[in-house]
């Protein structure tokens, strides 16, 4: 089939249609992207720049002194806001620091106390350990010669030590003391008791 003359011009215009967009536009859009791109990078703003072409100044919109003035005082606020977020930060900050030394002063002052306690706890053992002896050595000495030492010592000594001795040497010690000394004493021990 033949083609038509009204084909053949309608492709004709078709393909010259094309050939401008592949040939011109499409290279000048590509064009113009790689300028935008190079001068941004080389720190031009061009759009700051055609303001100052009469004719581009007319189509690309400008700010207004409002829309400046706006953004102006809506920059002074974000700063007044950041500088008093600084003062809380700086504030907490100092805050942390003073909890951490007082936490610090309080580790040491445990830590101190633990000593003092380990130390109490020894003393308190060595102390056991020599009323352990004193009342061994009670035990091994004679009635007759620990009662008369027992009734010239202070009279709570003398009852702790009394109550700490076995009851066989004990009736002895008793035994050897005056009756209203060894009275005194066994009416002592069993007021301790209960």
């Amino acid at each position: 089939m033949p083609k038509t003359i009204a084909e053949e011009k309608e492709t004709k215009e078709t393909s010259r249609f094309q050939w401008i967009v592949f040939v011109i536009f499409i290279p000048l859009l590509f064009a113009i992207t790689i300028a935008l791109i190079v001068m941004t990078v080389a720190g031009i703003n061009v759009f700051e720049k055609a303001q100052s072409v009469p004719f581009i100044s007319k189509v690309l919109p400008s700010a207004s002194e409002e829309g400046k003035e706006q953004l102006e005082s809506r920059i002074v606020s974000l700063q007044t806001s950041i500088e008093d977020k600084e003062a809380q930060i700086s504030q907490l900050r100092s805050e942390i620091d003073g909890r951490e030394k007082d936490n610090e002063k309080l580790q040491a002052t445990i830590e101190q106390q633990k000593l003092e306690l380990e130390e109490l706890r020894q003393i308190g053992e060595e102390n056991k350990r020599a009323f352990k002896e004193v009342v061994s050595t009670f035990e091994s000495m004679s009635a007759k010669s620990a009662a008369p030492v027992l009734m010239k010592m202070e009279e709570q000594e003398a009852l702790k030590i009394l109550s700490s001795i076995k009851p066989d040497d004990l009736a002895d010690i008793l035994e050897k003391m005056p009756p209203e000394d060894a009275a005194r004493y066994t009416g002592l021990l069993a007021a301790d008791e209960s």
